[in-house]
């Protein structure tokens, strides 16, 4: 009986031993709290990961301030106005100021540095390309205007010169009533008179008989109330005066905006800004990306000017 219980005694001490060696072997408990251990680290890396993106999007855009110094043409005028003022909405800390003194003084100034962006409504004569630089900002067309109850439609480059220059002299010529022609321009100094002369080759052979006019708007009401008159003005005004004055087609083509793109209309000019990189501030260096911005074509476009495809 004894014996018995040893045997029994002896099997339960074996049965705890065996057990408590298999507890503290057991190498899943540990693996598992490490899973646990190296979940909650994974966890918290990512937290800080998150932390740090949500830091780069906070980061304040530098303010752009500054002055915007321009002038030039008269033509140009009223579109860069436009574009200035929507940038200095856009950003408050930019002021600006556009001297309105003609092409010719917009590159000459921008060369002695009275102006630091320049705008011109002509192409730059070769030696006023020297020591600057200069972009196409936008295009502008040049309608040749008379009375609605002029019977000519058409008209070649070379009969405008005629006209301009007192060659041609009566409409009969042209194929119009029997009646002499009356030549409205512009005044010194215009840019659309110096484009429109460069284009026609009038050069400085312009009628003594010519009828000088300041503006768009003087030509347009001009020869609205003169049958025989013949003139030149923007599109814009042509546009705001269809009631009043007619547009010729120039070599068969309308006086339309799209011909001025794909440069079939040969009337028509580029809207140019002159400019030196080296001295020009970070404001004016934000301004003249924000022309070539479909913001700033489209304003350039609203203001009268015709953007770039």
């Amino acid at each position: 009986m004894k014996n018995i219980k040893r045997i029994i005694t002896l099997a339960l001490s074996l049965m705890l031993i065996v057990s408590m060696v298999a507890c503290t072997s057991n190498p899943d408990n540990k693996n598992n709290d490490n899973t646990g251990n190296n979940s909650n680290n994974g966890n918290v890396n990512n937290n800080n990961t998150d932390n740090n993106k949500g830091n780069d999007n906070d980061k304040t855009p530098v303010a752009i301030k500054g002055s915007v110094n321009a002038g030039g043409s008269t033509s140009v005028e009223k579109a860069a106005k436009a574009a200035l003022e929507e940038f200095v909405a856009l950003n408050p800390e930019v002021t600006f100021e556009y001297d309105a003194t003609g092409s010719s003084a917009g590159i000459k100034n921008v060369k002695d540095g009275t102006y630091k962006l320049g705008f011109s409504s002509r192409e730059l004569k070769e030696e006023e390309t020297q020591g600057v630089e200069y972009k196409t900002i936008a295009l502008d067309g040049i309608a040749l205007v008379v009375n609605p109850n002029n019977k000519v439609e058409n008209i070649t480059l070379e009969q405008i010169k005629g006209i301009f220059t007192g060659e041609i002299k009566n409409w009969s010529e042209l194929g119009g009533v029997d009646a002499e022609i009356v030549v409205v321009s512009r005044e010194n100094g215009s840019g659309t008179r110096s484009a429109f002369e460069e284009i026609a080759k009038i050069g400085e052979l312009l009628t003594e008989k010519a009828i000088i006019k300041s503006g768009n708007g003087e030509v347009a009401s001009y020869v609205a109330g003169e049958q025989n008159a013949i003139g030149y003005t923007s599109f814009v005004t042509l546009e705001s005066n269809k009631d009043k004055i007619k547009g010729l087609q120039v070599e068969s083509v309308k006086p339309e905006v799209a011909n001025v793109q794909n440069q079939t209309y040969k009337l028509s000019r580029p809207f140019i800004m002159i400019y030196d990189s080296s001295k020009i501030n970070e404001a004016e260096k934000a301004f003249i990306d924000f022309l070539f911005t479909e913001e700033g074509q489209d304003i350039l476009e609203e203001a009268g000017a015709i953007k770039l495809k």
